[in-house]
């Protein structure tokens, strides 16, 4: 599929009635997870992969991965409600993704996941994310559970990070992965919540892939 054709398709993907700002639930926006799904893809790392979006929210990437044939979908997510709205967009779509309620910021990522394992029924290839960029108060270092989670579930991670945080995430991963690629996009925000005084803002984001060691 071409990258122009994803983009299209994923621009319909219906985002959160009710966005939680704790949450940093933002929609990614369509341009932004195109281009890493397509990016993966080209690199074999999609197409007859399986693939786990971890924080998928209402399944942007989840749907985008099952779109390029992955073998198998699983979207991981807190909200429930979010999760119904992801569950109707695959319907939508007319492909196979499987969701799941789960805390990926708790202290064992999974409900029975120890520090060795995370407990699935099968293995996973490839991780796509956007996980939270740790904006809010309270929410600092957020993201770093998700990569934690990442880096057990799958030997290759995409992420979407806040631009200007790759000198983080490379130390952040020191030992345990190297990122292979990055590349800078344009992440417009629209306004989602009370605080936002702008109806859309561009901010720099960086897509990293990482392979575990």
């Amino acid at each position: 599929m071409k990258l122009r054709t994803l983009e299209i398709k994923l621009e319909s993907v219906s985002g959160f009635e009710k966005p939680n700002a704790a949450l940093e639930q933002y929609m990614t926006p369509a341009t932004v997870a195109a281009r890493m799904l397509h990016e993966a893809m080209m690199k074999g790392d999609i197409t007859e992969r399986n693939v786990l979006d971890l924080g998928c929210g209402t399944g942007m990437l989840a749907c985008g991965a099952a779109m390029l044939e992955a073998a198998y979908v699983l979207g991981i997510d807190t909200d429930a409600g979010a999760l119904k709205i992801a569950e109707k967009n695959a319907e939508k779509f007319g492909v196979a993704v499987e969701f799941r309620q789960g805390d990926i910021g708790s202290d064992s990522a999974f409900a029975g996941a120890s520090d060795a394992e995370v407990p699935f029924e099968v293995p996973f290839d490839t991780v796509v994310m956007n996980p939270p960029f740790g904006a809010q108060n309270g929410s600092e270092h957020a993201d770093r559970p998700f990569i934690d989670a990442a880096l057990k579930a799958a030997p290759v991670v995409y992420a979407v990070l806040n631009g200007g945080s790759l000198a983080f995430a490379t130390a952040y991963t020191e030992g345990r992965a190297v990122i292979t690629d990055k590349f800078r996009c344009e992440f417009p925000m629209k306004k989602t919540f009370a605080h936002h005084t702008m109806d859309c803002v561009n901010i720099a984001v960086d897509i990293v892939r990482m392979e575990r060691l």
